[in-house]
């Protein structure tokens, strides 16, 4: 008897581990949870709503936040913003949006701002606080804004080896 009741809890406790790792699974989220978290996001966890990007719109300043871009950005974002050529951008979870997508380029100036300096939880974006300047993060603000068509700036080059 005490041998079959062994038996049994050591199956519980197995189908109570396998239950536990099958469940932790990580999926695409529905359209209800994407919509929670983008407005969640929005409205109440991602500051700086009203701070404007005191950086004009200029050839040359667009061209400084492409390069800043391109220093830290494109891992991820790939050259267009994109994640044209990014391997894993599919595969994340939360699945990594185009910089082009509504619930992007929705946030204000001062929202992107503070998304680059403090990163993102649950996704993978990083902060830059300590990293980038306050100018070098206002002009990939402005780039973000002016982003090329998807696949016209290739691929990074750190994929293609």
């Amino acid at each position: 008897m005490r041998r079959l009741l062994s038996i049994a809890l050591s199956g519980t406790a197995l189908l109570g581990a396998v239950s536990l790792v099958g469940g932790c699974k990580v999926g695409t989220p529905s359209k209800l949870e994407k919509s929670i978290v983008v407005a969640t996001k929005h409205h109440v966890t991602v500051g700086n709503k009203s701070e404007k990007n005191p950086i004009p719109y200029t050839a040359d300043n667009l061209a400084t936040g492409k390069e800043a871009f391109g220093h830290y950005c494109v891992a991820c974002h790939g050259m267009d913003g994109q994640n044209t050529g990014v391997p894993f951008a599919d595969r994340m979870s939360p699945p990594l949006p185009p910089l082009t997508a509504p619930e992007v380029q929705s946030y204000t100036d001062g929202q992107l701002k503070w998304v680059i300096d403090n990163g993102l939880s649950p996704s993978g974006m990083p902060a830059s606080k300590g990293t980038l300047s306050d100018d070098e993060i206002w002009s990939i603000v402005l780039f973000l804004r002016h982003l090329p068509p998807a696949g016209s700036a290739g691929e990074p080059e750190m994929y293609s080896h």
